[in-house]
């Protein structure tokens, strides 16, 4: 009866949580049949099975975290003729899969550890009534007693030290996407020395471009796609932005692969839109379009997780004007975007009503001073005010 085991998910990934079985014991499987899905620090992945034949056991509960090697469920009573546990389609999972191979590799199988416990012993009857009198959990008591035993000295003790309240409401794990966006905020805090540098234009050019540019056709660009296009432009021109610290070095990256911040059901992730330097307007909003859903679905593989060099966060889709955005750990700079409304604003010595829109740019000080990264926000404000002329100089 073969047990299949947790794969290697890739990324340096070690755990990954079970959300939802597909089967139940006495299914029948064949080989590559998505079993269950699992959360791991970066994406929900769908996880097919090697073997064929009927499920004799799950190995899990949904919401119960695995180490990579682990037991996920095991398999009997092969469903084909000739099926082992070494014939496997070499497709370990699906996004990833393996070509197949036959040379014969040998499988170390890893045991979750197992902890045993001993009981304590309590010899006193005197000792289990003074600690009944006075309310205690004779489970929680610290034993110093040869063999684990409890003295009375023990019980003295915990009256000694009052148990510590226990904060009421829902306990939310910090597991998954939530944990390593958790972690790269606080490395982003304890090892970036941010500064911030904002400024409020008149959109009012922007939005009527992006109308133009969706009256007849069937790719729609959207404002975002718009901003990022002329943030990739900023990058090309203020190169400084589009690196990242190590050590003692800043290096200045060739690539853009360009992040934006999407709220999902799970929490917030940044995809990854790669090359974006190479792209047109029209393609660039696509890809972000694209990958925003896929996120919402929760289908977005690791890979399309990792590896950006500068982020765009458009917080104005919840109705708010700025924000002091906290850099995406290792990169140098990310780029808000706060809502567009009408305000009151000086056109030609005349006030009028605008559309206007606050952007603001924090950026590693590191990296640059704040000539450069004025410089950029500056060059994407002019973009943003003056948006035909500026995408017939990209």
């Amino acid at each position: 009866m073969p047990d299949f085991l947790l794969p290697d998910l890739g990324e340096g990934l070690t755990e990954a949580a079970i959300l939802n079985w597909h089967v139940k014991v006495g299914d029948t499987v064949g080989i590559d049949q998505i079993v269950v899905e699992v959360e791991t620090a970066k994406a929900a992945v769908e996880v097919p099975v090697p073997f064929a034949g009927v499920v004799s056991a799950l190995h899990g509960e949904p919401g119960q975290l695995l180490p990579v090697g682990a037991p996920l469920l095991s398999v009997g009573g092969f469903a084909e003729p000739g099926v082992t546990t070494s014939s496997g389609s070499g497709n370990v999972l699906i996004g990833y899969g393996t070509a197949p191979t036959t040379r014969r590799k040998r499988v170390r199988r890893v045991e979750a550890p197992v902890v045993k416990v001993a009981a304590p012993g309590v010899i006193s009857p005197f000792v289990r009534k003074m600690a009944a009198d006075n309310g205690i959990d004779l489970a929680k008591v610290t034993a110093t007693g040869p063999d684990g035993i409890i003295r009375r000295a023990d019980v003295e003790a915990a009256l000694a030290k009052p148990e510590k309240p226990v904060a009421k409401g829902k306990r939310i794990p910090l597991t998954g996407i939530r944990k390593v966006v958790a972690d790269k905020l606080t490395a982003s805090r304890r090892e970036i020395p941010e500064a911030t540098v904002w400024v409020d234009v008149d959109a009012s050019g922007l939005v009527a471009a992006r109308a133009a540019l969706n009256a007849k056709t069937d790719r729609p660009v959207s404002l975002l796609g718009l901003i990022a296009r002329f943030a990739v432009a900023g990058l090309k021109k203020y190169p400084e932005l589009n690196s990242r610290v190590e050590g003692d070095e800043i290096v200045l990256l060739d690539e853009i692969h360009l992040g934006f911040a999407a709220q999902t059901d799970r929490g917030l992730v940044v995809p990854v839109v790669r090359d974006a330097g190479d792209l047109s307007t029209r393609d660039l909003s696509a890809a972000i379009g694209d990958r925003a859903r896929t996120a919402r679905d929760g289908k977005l593989a690791p890979t399309d997780l990792t590896g950006g060099t500068f982020t765009v966060n458009n917080y104005g889709v919840f109705g708010v004007d700025g924000s002091a955005a906290i850099i995406n750990h290792p990169e140098a700079a990310i780029l808000g975007i706060g809502r567009i409304i009408d305000r009151p604003w000086v056109v030609g010595g005349e006030l009028g009503v605008r559309k206007v829109c606050e952007l603001t740019l924090a950026f590693d000080h590191r990296v640059c001073d704040g000539g450069t990264a004025g410089g950029f926000l500056r060059f994407v404000a002019d973009c943003v005010e003056s948006p035909v002329t500026a995408l017939g100089d990209l």
